[in-house]
């Protein structure tokens, strides 16, 4: 089984250039290659083919349900929002980004367009999550479905996450926190978690840059 590409140890031209097109039956056979290896590490939501080194506009995503993405373009896009997110070829090195909550795609093996939508409400923005309940959770996972999308696409033009990432401008002054005061903190390496802890504990969880002070993330919103 091939391996994930960590750029923080290894090179390969791949994944700084964007990849060829392919026909449906080649990329629905790579696409099932690259679910193999998502299920088997049990630690992503979405894999792009050259992140295994593979010359090929093929990604998969598994959030609400598994996707494939052959020869994808984003062919619309709306609400630009800040974002924390991870990948699995930068292990533990979460960042900040700029993504964009509405979505709307083409692919290969699809005639009509894909639309994906961290809206809460039907009227606020275009999505498939009439399929499913209308509440926070949901909400939370349509969103981050959205940017899973534009993350794994981003890949296939070679394009990182690093590349977007934009410097937070809002930072409480932790010199006035205690070392047993009890802080909320963001983040994960591929969702927005929520979790509480004491502050003498929760400074190596930030330290990690896959985590920050709940606070700091809710000013940007």
């Amino acid at each position: 089984m091939r391996k994930v590409i960590n750029c923080l140890k290894d090179t390969n031209p791949l994944i700084n250039q964007k990849l060829r097109e392919v026909s449906v039956e080649e990329g629905m056979s790579i696409a099932t290659e690259l679910f193999q290896i998502l299920n088997a590490r049990e630690d992503g939501i979405g894999l792009a083919a050259n992140q295994v080194g593979i010359d090929a506009q093929v990604a998969v995503v598994n959030v609400r349900k598994p996707l494939v993405l052959i020869n994808p373009k984003i062919i619309s896009k709306e609400h630009e929002i800040p974002y924390y997110e991870g990948c699995l070829s930068y292990p533990k090195k979460g960042v900040h980004t700029k993504r964009y909550r509405d979505v709307i795609i083409k692919t290969e093996q699809e005639e009509s367009d894909w639309y994906f939508s961290g809206a809460e409400n039907p009227s606020d923005g275009k999505g498939s999550w009439e399929e499913t309940q209308k509440n926070e959770d949901d909400t939370q996972l349509r969103l981050l479905e959205s940017v899973c999308v534009q993350h794994e696409i981003d890949h296939l033009n070679g394009i990182v996450c690093m590349d977007r990432k934009v410097e937070t401008t809002y930072k409480r002054d932790t010199k006035k926190i205690g070392r047993n005061e009890i802080v909320e903190l963001i983040g994960g390496a591929h969702n927005n978690v929520v979790t509480k802890m004491k502050w003498k504990k929760a400074q190596k969880f930030i330290q990690s840059g896959d985590w920050e002070l709940y606070d700091d993330w809710k000013r940007r919103q």
